[in-house]
């Protein structure tokens, strides 16, 4: 019998996406018990009714399905997992996000979407870490030898913290990996079937350092000629990557509009018309949230096409690894991991993202060596406030707040230590009324 507990099953569609793939796979499906877990009951009982119909359609009805509500039904829930699957989400569109995102505006700091670095990740970090902090205090307790799965952002201090301050078995998982290439190749209209690619960074800013065709030529020149093209052609969706193609020479995991707020280039309110050259999409997470509240009941009716549901296996890492682990057979995923070696220009604690190859051993990263400098002095751009970050909600001390705020580079470039100092007070101060303390 596996055991896979889900936490913030309320996320249903990635509930969906991420369970619907277990159930679809034979190995991982004949004797499968799915605990679902949330802190709300309408979402989880809505995710545990479509659970069961992709258990009934596609899995013969053979797997369990139970839910647990809340902090008290927790360790239940954890109770002899093999595997865990981490959504959650702390403090949610309201009141959290619209704090991130309000305050911080008020200073004059504008954001895209928060949810990695910025003030905005930051502080969706010290809200979330306590949680994971009480995750890990159940998982040591009830399911010691339980891989922890996690898809929650900011994924590099929350995975980073786990790694670091836990004896949980971490790795941290993102979508953006798999489909960094394709899409590239695809924007480009570069057909390459069979190309081969090495990527490895931190999350959200892993390097596509090399890509080539099936018979081992580089495509590197073709794309950076393409890509200047394009940029020069008129306004698109991807500019700040091909942008970094051009002036670091290499292409990032994450979208252009996650990575404008990354740096200290690209959001500038003395420079305002460098948001509508690189088509920057300024409050653009919390305008999708805002669609997703106001469509769940139309996306409800959608996963139930004429009263039955549908699912195809999707491009999620989740169910591979599941999969390579119980029955021994490897798999190649782009895991975070802590770097110990791996990257050697980068920290040993930093939170790095490298390929990994998956067995039943367990989850073995790949050797790296050096990236090239410009790349590296990038990551660590990132790195730092990340590290101070996981230093604030280990020890408390606001201080370290203040010091991951004025080392963050795109809130460094808009503000004076001053104001960063005040800002941060202000957020610190709003998250504790709301309920969701951060120190």
């Amino acid at each position: 019998m596996i055991k896979i507990t889900f936490m913030g099953a309320g996320s249903s569609v990635f509930a969906k996406n991420v369970l619907g793939d277990c159930l679809m796979c034979d190995s991982i499906s004949r004797e499968l018990e799915i605990a679902l877990y949330d802190i709300d009951a309408e979402r989880l009982s809505e995710s545990q009714q479509m659970i069961e119909a992709l258990n009934r359609k596609y899995n013969r009805n053979r797997a369990t399905v139970k839910s647990y509500l809340g902090v008290p039904d927790r360790r239940e829930a954890l109770r002899g997992a093999d595997f865990i699957v981490n959504a959650i989400q702390v403090g949610g569109y309201e009141p959290c996000t619209v704090i991130d995102f309000e305050i911080p505006k008020k200073y004059g700091l504008l954001q895209t979407i928060g949810d990695t670095l910025g003030i905005g990740g930051i502080f969706r970090a010290l809200r979330t870490i306590p949680v994971m902090r009480g995750f890990a205090e159940d998982i040591e307790a009830v399911c010691p030898n339980a891989w922890f799965l996690n898809y929650t952002n900011p994924m590099a201090m929350l995975a980073g913290f786990m790694q670091r301050y836990t004896r949980v078995k971490t790795v941290g998982l993102c979508h953006s990996v798999q489909v960094c290439a394709p899409k590239l190749l695809e924007q480009l209209g570069i057909d390459a079937p069979g190309f081969t690619e090495k990527i490895a960074g931190i999350n959200h800013m892993g390097w596509l350092l090399e890509i080539r065709d099936k018979d081992g030529n580089d495509l590197y020149p073709q794309i950076r000629e393409l890509a200047m093209k394009k940029n020069a052609e008129g306004k698109h969706d991807d500019m700040v990557r091909f942008e970094y193609i051009r002036r670091l020479g290499y292409y990032c995991t994450e979208s252009s509009e996650h990575n404008a707020e990354y740096n200290p280039w690209f959001i500038k309110p003395n420079y305002p018309g460098l948001i509508d050259k690189y088509n920057i999409p300024l409050d653009e997470y919390p305008r999708r949230c805002i669609r997703n509240i106001e469509r769940w009941a139309e996306t409800k009716a959608e996963l139930f096409e004429n009263g039955e549901i549908k699912h195809e296996r999707s491009n999620e890492y989740a169910s591979r690894i599941i999969e390579a682990m119980i029955t021994n057979t490897p798999y190649k995923i782009g895991g975070n991991v802590l770097n110990r070696g791996l990257i050697s220009n980068l920290p040993a604690n930093a939170c790095v993202e490298v390929p990994c190859m998956v067995d039943g051993s367990g989850v073995n990263p790949t050797y790296i060596g050096e990236l090239p400098l410009q790349l590296a002095a990038m990551n660590m751009t990132n790195i730092n406030p990340q590290l101070l970050t996981i230093e604030a909600a280990v020890t408390g001390k606001r201080e370290a707040i203040y010091h991951a705020a004025m080392l963050e580079p795109h809130t460094a470039a808009v503000l004076s230590l001053d104001d960063i100092v005040a800002m941060c007070d202000e957020l610190i101060d709003a998250h504790a009324a709301a309920g969701y303390p951060v120190i």
